[in-house]
Order: C-alpha cells, then structure tokens, then sequence
C-alpha cells in the first residue's frame, strides 16, 4: 500500500475525504476519475487504481483532490527517483513506468487529431528517446528569499509561482549534479544576493552559469563567483538585462548536432534541451525526407540552423527563414563556419503575408517546419500556395499541431508517418515529427 506525501495548501475550500477508482490520465497527467456526474481530478494518481483523495476545490462539473493514499496500486507505478517530486512542478510523470510514459504521450497525441475531428489511423514509427534521466542541458533555478532573507533555490512548485528548495535534480544534466549545493554555500556570502533572480545552467562544450544580476555586483560578489567557476569549472557570466558580462574564461559555445557539425550559439539562444534526442531528431528529419542531391528545400522557423545546415549537405539548396533578426546572422555565420555554401538565411514574420518576399519564387521540392508552441497554422495557410509535396512537421504542442494537421489534411495531403520524439521524459510534454505528402 503506497503512502503518498500530503502537502498542506492555504486554498482548500472543503475537506471531502472520497475513495474512487482512477479510470485515464488527461491531456496534463493528472488522474481522472468519476464521483457522481463530476470528474474528479487526482495529481499523482494513475488509471485503474483505488484511491483515498481529499477534496480541496469544488466547481459545478469537476473536483480536484489531493491524492492521500493509494489503496490499490497501478502495476505501472513505480517509485519516484527524484526526492521532491510531490512538490516540483517540473516533472509529473515520474511515477509511471517509462515505457507506459510514451504510450500515454501517443494516445494524448491521437485523442487531439481525433478532437480534431481527424479519424485516421495514425501510421505511428518507433519512437525517438534517449536515456531517461540527466539528460537536460539547459535549465533556469529560480532564486526567491523569504521573510528571515534566507535563499529559496529551486524550481516553481506545483501549480504555484512559488519556489520548492532542490537539492539534486535528476533529469538535469550530471555536469552541474551539485549546482544547488554549490549555490546554497555561495548565496550568504553575497552583498548584492537579493538582487539575483534566477541562475541558469548550460551544458554544452563547457559548462555555464548564467547569474541574473538585477544590479551592479560588487567587485567582492564578482570574486564570490569567480571563485565559483574555479572550483567547478564553470564559465560564469553576469546579466544585467542590458549586457553579459564574463566572470572566467569566455569562450564560444557550440554543440554537435551531426558528426561532421557543430552549431555556434550565445546564453540567451534557444536550443533543444535533449542533446541526444536532438541529434537522432535531425537524423529521422533527413531520413523521412528522403533526401536527394536535386532537392530544393524550405525550412520554416529555422532558428540557429539545427536543421537547415545538415540538411544543405545532402541536396541542392536550402532556404531557411526565421522571424528573429539576430538568430539569422547567427545562422548565416552557422553555415560559414560548416563551410556551407548551398544554405541561405532570411528573416520574415511566418505569421504575416511573405508571399512578397523573393525566397518565395523558388520552386522547392520539399519544406520543413519547426514552429514554436503556437504552431504554423498561419504559415502553412501560405505554405499551401507553393505546392509543395512533402512537408515534415516538428511539434512541441500536439494540440496546434492537430490543428494545423487538420489543415493540411483538408488540401489534399495525407499523413505518411508520425513519431513521439521524447524531449523532456518524466514529464506530461509531448515533441512529435509528422510526414505530410501530397
């Protein structure tokens, strides 16, 4: 009989203590089951299991109940590696089975095209993952104080924007394993330590610290983190809002993305957290496209080059575009350092008309997407003019991109293949890569 940790809450409105039977997981992780006509929603719990939960909010179709105690146990539980778990906010599946973690990343991805009104048979491949564990390579800890002045250094609880303390972290890359002991020694010796707010870490081909220094730190507090990057060997840099400043050797940061090339990029740039699942990521984007030396291809959202420029080594000519004006410098400076001629880089709002733009007379034979959050539902609107025959899609939200599908698929192209790429285990978020043809 599991026993799960209660966490008080200064919310609570009702103090219903039930006893229900867990019957599926919602699109967030949280275990769904049913008293009376209302859905009752338990964090923590699993399908099939019995569950003694205590009501803390009540609305006129659903509870949420903090889990209590698990009567009859799930044969997919397991038991958590991470010691705060029941209190971040940033991973919420770890109490699943890794493998019954991507059957429910799938089905949520297939309720949402279905939501969509999409009945298909979704051509599912194998998944793309990589070690479950110590695998993110880029995180910010957040920094708060409380009433005595004392440093809270961690991440957001659950459902609050209030700090948890951490003490280890273990999906979080092994190169920065005693960051939050380090940090919790170094804080109190700060002048300027409520000035900091939040400290963020990236492994890549060194290992850095970037602190967020609201004012001006003093010549003592930059030998403190001098001293730091010493003894760990990190690179640390100082950020006011306006500029970084190096507090150790600087040095250019890059990361492989395929055997042969490396992609060059600053703090404050966005990359794939999963290195590994990255690397297999841009492997199956070439695969799936079936690329050939005559090939012309449109790569959309394209960011620092991730994967334009290993692309451009297999065919004729690619064409990325990117809405952030400095992300396409870096990448035009990307594909100089790769010695690669055939790759250009233009910015444009993916989101307002492009037609006018001179890339768009290409004839392309083939295009890529990689939008953010939001989607591309507004760029494919336009994609759709060029005719283009096959279009691979990389999601990081399957709800736009079950809307975005539902667009494509009403002009003529079917799904070819579809496949879970794993890029944060432990957690409810779902990446998916999905071959359209015409």
């Amino acid at each position: 009989m599991v026993q799960i940790f209660k966490a008080s809450s200064k919310k609570t409105q009702v103090k219903q203590n039930l006893t229900v039977t867990v019957q599926r997981l919602d699109q967030h992780g949280c275990g769904v089951a049913v008293q009376g006509k209302k859905a009752v929603f338990i964090d923590g719990a699993l399908p099939g299991e019995t569950v003694q939960v205590q009501v803390y909010e009540q609305k006129s179709k659903f509870l949420k109940a903090k889990l209590q105690q698990v009567i009859t146990e799930s044969e997919a539980r397991v038991a958590v590696k991470c010691r705060h778990f029941y209190h971040c906010g940033g991973c919420n599946l770890q109490h699943l089975a890794y493998q019954q973690q991507l059957t429910y990343k799938q089905d949520k991805v297939s309720q949402l095209f279905a939501r969509e009104g999409i009945n298909i048979a979704l051509p599912w491949q194998s998944h793309i993952t990589s070690q479950p564990w110590q695998y993110r390579r880029k995180a910010r800890i957040g920094v708060q104080y409380n009433k005595q002045g004392n440093a809270i250094i961690g991440f957001r609880r659950r459902a609050s924007n209030d700090l948890t303390t951490i003490t280890s972290c273990p999906v979080l890359d092994a190169a920065f394993a005693d960051i939050f002991t380090e940090l919790t020694a170094l804080l109190p010796k700060l002048s300027g330590k409520n000035a900091i707010g939040h400290v963020e870490v990236i492994a890549a081909n060194a290992n850095v610290v970037v602190v967020r220094q609201l004012l001006n730190a003093s010549p003592q507090d930059k030998q403190h983190w001098q001293d730091f990057a010493k003894k760990n060997n990190y690179l640390v840099y100082l950020d006011d809002g306006k500029q970084l400043t190096a507090l150790s050797d600087d040095q250019p940061l890059h990361y492989r993305v395929t055997d042969t090339l490396t992609i060059e990029f600053s703090v404050n740039d966005f990359i794939q957290i999963n290195h590994k699942v990255n690397q297999q990521m841009v492997a199956q984007a070439q695969a799936w496209l079936a690329l050939k030396p005559q090939d012309r291809v449109l790569d959309l959202f394209s960011g620092l080059g991730n994967f334009s420029l290993p692309i451009a080594q297999q065919v004729q000519a690619v064409v990325g575009i990117e809405g952030v004006p400095a992300m396409v410098a870096k990448a035009q400076n990307n594909a100089k350092r790769n010695g690669i001629d055939n790759c250009q880089f233009y910015q444009a709002d993916l989101n307002s008309d492009w037609h006018a733009q001179p890339w768009v007379t290409v004839k392309y034979t083939k295009a890529l997407l990689d939008p953010a959050r939001a989607g591309a539902y507004q760029a494919i609107r336009q994609l759709l003019l060029l005719n283009i025959k096959s279009i691979l899609y990389v999601s990081c939200d399957p709800a736009t991109l079950a809307r975005d599908a539902k667009l494509l698929l009403s002009h003529g192209y079917k799904v070819e293949k579809i496949a879970l790429i794993d890029m944060f285990s432990q957690t409810k978020h779902v990446e998916t890569m999905v071959m359209f043809s015409l």
